[in-house]
């Protein structure tokens, strides 16, 4: 069968090679397209993912934030007030709050300060982004982070030992992290006094309170002990948070629609550019396939016929198609556009591949099958 198949891919090579075209096009789209959201949701929870989530699994924000990018300050005297809740082992004030950096080529740009206290760090950044300089550092006097991508933005390097101002005042950076970035802006982290020192943040407020959990304690419970017990807060699993803060971003921007309105089209058209080519292709072989079935082929073997064929399309240009897909993500890596392709994507891109291919030999296969044999030999 397969072999027949084969035959029958090459006796039209211009047809058969612009099936693989096709597929090739609509699958480096579609996982493009996949990828850079994959990428854009990854900043947007940014500023949770980048945190120890070991040590803060519950986030409590604002009763109304459903954005961790948009917190509103809490009274800071509740950091001890939730650590008395039953099942808290501990609590962590976070403070979050926009700030200028100046460098000293003059360059200025905003960025986002995110302090937590010493040692633990709990809002990051976390120890396996850090690219350079360690974490203990921070507590230097003037001490910050940089992210390493953010270099051509500032058009200065971010090196550990560059000197900067933040809001006039001065400051270094004594750790550089790679790929601990937001959707809100640059992130700066440093601990917690110094973030209210360089942006004049009101030292009886928090942006968020990071809570640890007793060993063993149930977090959904902890959640709605706090949630039950202080008015005007609510207290999120850090995962939840994070998945909320995506969807938000997700739906008010519509980047969403944007990007699976692409997707959608690129399987659309594909499906008919790959369905029609099958077509013609069946009908400039229809004396072949009437002649298979003149001889004793049934129905059934044509249709396996023509699947085969589909199959074999599906993986030569599912395989071009990632080939090219991993040469992009490593082209783009460089500028800070970091896409992973993970085994849960690669499959899916694989189960389009193949109703793109086999979907669209349906439309030849309804032709063949409606052929009367007897038909090849007239005229």
């Amino acid at each position: 069968m397969i072999i027949t198949a084969f035959r029958f891919i090459r006796f039209d090579k211009a047809k058969s090679i612009g099936v693989v075209i096709g597929i090739v096009i609509s699958i480096f789209l579609i996982g493009q397209q996949v990828g850079i959201l994959s990428f854009l949701t990854g900043l947007m929870g940014g500023l949770v993912e980048n945190a120890d989530k070991n040590v803060g699994q519950i986030w409590v924000v604002d009763n109304v934030t459903q954005n961790a990018n948009e917190l509103t300050p809490l009274d800071e005297r509740l950091v001890r007030q939730i650590r008395s809740i039953n099942g808290v082992a501990n609590t962590y004030g976070i403070v979050v709050t926009g700030a200028t950096v100046k460098f000293d080529n003059g360059k200025t740009a905003p960025v986002l300060l995110i302090g937590s206290e010493a040692p633990v760090f709990v809002a990051g950044p976390r120890r396996d982004k850090i690219d350079m300089g360690d974490i203990s550092s921070l507590v230097n006097d003037g001490a910050v982070s940089a992210e390493h991508y953010d270099a051509s933005v500032f058009n200065h390097s971010v090196d550990v030992g560059t000197s900067i101002e933040i809001n006039g005042k001065s400051a270094m950076i004594r750790v550089q992290t790679k790929n601990a970035r937001g959707f809100a802006g640059s992130f700066f982290y440093t601990t917690i006094d110094r973030a209210r020192y360089f942006a004049e943040f009101p030292a009886n407020k928090v942006s968020a309170i990071a809570v640890q959990a007793e060993n063993g304690a149930d977090l959904d419970s902890v959640c709605t002990s706090i949630n039950s017990s202080i008015f005007g807060v609510r207290a999120w699993r850090a995962d939840e948070l994070q998945n909320s803060t995506v969807s938000f971003i997700t739906i008010t921007s519509n980047i969403g629609v944007s990007i699976g309105s692409l997707v959608v089209f690129a399987v659309i058209s594909g499906f008919f550019i790959i369905g029609l080519t099958l077509y013609s292709s069946a009908l400039d072989r229809m004396r072949d396939y009437g002649t298979l079935k003149a001889i004793g082929a049934t129905n059934g073997y044509v249709r396996r016929l023509i699947l085969t064929q589909a199959l074999l399309f599906a993986i030569v240009g599912y395989v071009i198609a990632i080939a090219l897909l991993e040469g992009f993500r490593i082209g783009v890596a460089n500028a800070g556009l970091t896409i992973a392709y993970t085994p849960v994507i690669l499959g899916g891109l694989f189960l389009i591949t193949l109703f793109i291919s086999v979907g669209g030999s349906l439309f030849a296969i309804r032709k063949v099958t409606a052929l009367e044999p007897a038909s090849v030999f007239r005229g």
